[in-house]
């Protein structure tokens, strides 16, 4: 298990547990079909690659549940539409 997910700060940062698993899904869904990681990672792990874009403040829900980047990340990551996931 990744141990960032045993920790209640991410739970809290995205608003609650729901909203986690929301954000997990539909971040990993935009990977696999083929989006550019915002992020660094050390693995080849998608999940945990979605868990550090979240606690770097790279990724967020939107009121309506649809996966956002934060206005720090580069507009030239691919083609994929992060609205309709």
């Amino acid at each position: 298990m990744i141990d960032e997910l045993r920790e209640e700060a991410i739970v809290n940062k995205v608003g609650g547990r729901f909203k986690l698993s929301t954000l997990i899904q539909k971040r990993l869904v935009a990977l696999n079909a083929g989006a550019r990681p915002l992020v660094t990672a050390k693995t080849e792990n998608k999940m945990e690659t979605v868990i550090q874009e979240i606690l770097q403040d790279k990724i967020f829900l939107d009121a309506t549940m649809n996966v956002q980047l934060t206005g720090d990340v580069p507009a030239n990551l691919g083609d994929v539409d992060f609205r309709t996931l």
